[in-house]
C-alpha cells in the first residue's frame, strides 16, 4: 500500500490557457473538446491515468474568469471553484506568453482554497528566447509558494513526463479508486454532445457558440451502426437562422464534421440527425441550465 499513489488533481486556469489540450495529451486520448474560443469547456471532466504504481485522477475545469456575467458563466466559475476545494493537488495552467486579470483571479482562488499547487507555464513553444523563462519563473515564485513551477508545451507534449514524475510524489499513498483500464467516469452520451458542440465552437463566429446547448433525443447503438438524434438549443430566432445557414448548409457542415469525429470515437459508422430549437434566454435561467444537464 505504501508504494501505491492515487489522488485527485484539479486542473484550473483562465480560459484558453490549454487545460483541455493538456488533459488530452496526458491521457493520450481525446476526452475534452478544444477550440480557440473561451469557455469551450463547460463541465468538470474526469481523466484517469494509471501507470506503474500511480493513478492520477485529473479534473479538467471550465476557464475561471475575474468577471463572469450571466448565469451560465457564473455556473462555470462555481464548477471550477468547487473542484479546487475538493482535490488533493491543484495544477494551475498559465499561458507563459500572457498574464491577465483572469489569471490574478485564479491565483486569488488558489490562495483561498489553500491546496498544494503546481504551476504549469504552458505554451513555451511560443517563446523564442528560452532564457526568458527563468525570470518569469522567479516572478511567479514571488507570487505564491508553489510546490513546483514547470514550463511545458501541452500541444507539443514537451516536458509532460517531467511534470508527471514530479506530480506523483505529491499524491496520497492509497489504493486506486478506479480500475486500471478506466479513462473517465463520463458515459459515452456525454462525449456525443461534446463532440457536436466542438464543431459549433470551431465553425461559427463569436456570438452563437456560447448560446448553444445540446441534448440527445435518442441514441440507438447497434453492432455496426450508431444512430444519434440531437437537438441544438439556441436563445434567439436569429441564432437559429445562423446555425442552420443558407439552405441548411451550415448545419450540414457541422453535422458532417461531427459525424467524422463521432465515428473515430465510437469506432463504427454513425448516423447523425440534428435539429435546431429556440429556448429563450436559457443561459440566464438557472432552472433551464439544470434541465439541459449543467450542474449534474
Amino acid at each position: 500500500m505504501s508504494n501505491i499513489r492515487c489522488g485527485y488533481i484539479g486542473v484550473i486556469g483562465r480560459p484558453n490557457v490549454g487545460k483541455s489540450t493538456l488533459l488530452n495529451a496526458l491521457l493520450d486520448k481525446k476526452i475534452a473538446i478544444t477550440s480557440k474560443k473561451p469557455q469551450t469547456t463547460r463541465h468538470a471532466i474526469l481523466g484517469i491515468k494509471t501507470y506503474k504504481n500511480v493513478q492520477a485522477i485529473y479534473v479538467d475545469t471550465p476557464g475561471y474568469r475575474d468577471v463572469a456575467p450571466g448565469t451560465l458563466h457564473q455556473y462555470l466559475n462555481r464548477t471550477a471553484a468547487h473542484t479546487a476545494f475538493d482535490v488533493d493537488v491543484l495544477v494551475w495552467v498559465v499561458d507563459a506568453t500572457r498574464f491577465t486579470p483572469d489569471d490574478d483571479a485564479v491565483l486569488a482562488l488558489i490562495k483561498r482554497v489553500k491546496r498544494p499547487t503546481i504551476l504549469l507555464l504552458n505554451k513555451i513553444d511560443l517563446i523564442k528566447a528560452k532564457y526568458d523563462l527563468l525570470p518569469l519563473m522567479q516572478k511567479f515564485h514571488q507570487k505564491h509558494d508553489f510546490l513546483e513551477i514547470v514550463p511545458v508545451s501541452a500541444i507539443n507534449r514537451d516536458s509532460l513526463q517531467a511534470f508527471e514524475h514530479r506530480l506523483e510524489h505529491y499524491l496520497p499513498a492509497q489504493s486506486f479508486v478506479y480500475s486500471e483500464t478506466q479513462v473517465t467516469d463520463r458515459p459515452n452520451e456525454f462525449f456525443y454532445t461534446e463532440m457536436i458542440r466542438e464543431k459549433i465552437m470551431r465553425f461559427l463566429g463569436d456570438e452563437v457558440p456560447y448560446s448553444v446547448a445540446i441534448t440527445l433525443e435518442h441514441v440507438e447503438d447497434n453492432h455496426d451502426l450508431l444512430k444519434i438524434y440531437a437537438v441544438l438549443w439556441v436563445e434567439r430566432d436569429g441564432q437559429k437562422a445562423i446555425l442552420i445557414g443558407h439552405r441548411g448548409e451550415t448545419l450540414k457542415r457541422i453535422g458532417s464534421e461531427a459525424r467524422i469525429g463521432l465515428e473515430h470515437f465510437a469506432r463504427k459508422k454513425v448516423f447523425l440527425k440534428l435539429w435546431v430549437k429556440v429556448k429563450n434566454a436559457w443561459s440566464d435561467d438557472e432552472a433551464i441550465i439544470q434541465s439541459l444537464g449543467y450542474g449534474q
